[in-house]
């Protein structure tokens, strides 16, 4: 497998390949496949790409961190592509210091409809991590992405990625197929299942807001707190006059 076969930038130019080329590559080629084309590749036993969201419910915005914390053997990490599944429509990366960005769009055929009703024609296929200042093996770095989740519960989301280093490169794009196990893939692609929707959800916080759907929910409607103290501050009122008008009556009696 070449180097810049996926998502790749050559020359300082962009690949034009369109995106939707790596699905139908990894559906061609098995697992063993996969392996023999890769050059220094991560043992079983070594630690895997992986990703952790901020929430897996269902139409919420998410912040996924895609944790890299080895090399191609020992080769130290140059890019890092993730591509995003088509059920996702609203991607937004997050910038870091030693690190360019580079997002490769395909189009949305037939065009979906966001949570705003807007229409989407186009959409993030993949996003591209690179660095001239390489990661060593055994250095742990952890790449960031703000997505919209689609409303689909119990669908399992998989973010094929290829890991490039300086020698080799490592290809976690092994997907489970009818009920296979994840954990018996030797290099699976980063993925996580789709959870119920959290009661409250808003879908109108925008894309890269790291505040999940839980905190939008908690947050009090307008105008509650201060409906709240002008009760209490009249009861306080109440009390004070109802507490003068008892002292002056004592003090006559007396």
């Amino acid at each position: 497998m070449r180097r810049n076969d996926i998502g790749s930038d050559r020359a300082g130019g962009h690949d034009r390949r369109p995106a939707r080329a790596w699905p139908r590559r990894i559906t061609r080629t098995g697992a063993a496949a996969l392996i023999v084309g890769v050059v220094g590749v991560a043992s079983p036993a070594s630690a895997h790409v992986t990703v952790t969201p901020s929430t897996t419910a269902a139409g919420a915005q998410a912040l996924l961190q895609f944790s890299v914390g080895h090399g191609c053997g020992n080769s130290p990490t140059t890019r890092i592509t993730i591509q995003i599944p088509a059920q996702i429509t609203s991607v937004t990366p997050t910038r870091t210091a030693l690190w360019k960005v580079t997002k490769q769009t395909e189009t949305v055929d037939p065009p979906a409809v966001d949570p705003h009703g807007n229409t989407i024609v186009q959409r993030v296929a993949s996003v591209t991590f690179s660095t001239e200042s390489p990661l060593p093996d055994g250095y742990r770095e952890v790449f960031e992405l703000a997505v919209q989740l689609p409303d689909a519960k119990g669908t399992r989301l998989a973010f094929p990625t290829i890991q490039t280093c300086e020698q080799g490169e490592s290809a976690w794009i092994e997907v489970s197929q009818d009920g296979q196990n994840v954990e018996g893939l030797e290099l699976p692609a980063p993925s996580f299942v789709i959870s119920g929707p959290v009661d409250g959800t808003h879908h109108h916080v925008t894309a890269g807001d790291p505040r999940s759907d839980e905190t939008s929910a908690a947050t009090p409607a307008p105008g509650r707190d201060d409906t709240l103290t002008l009760a209490a501050l009249a009861a306080g009122v109440l009390g004070s006059v109802l507490g003068g008008v008892a002292l002056v009556r004592q003090r006559r009696r007396t």
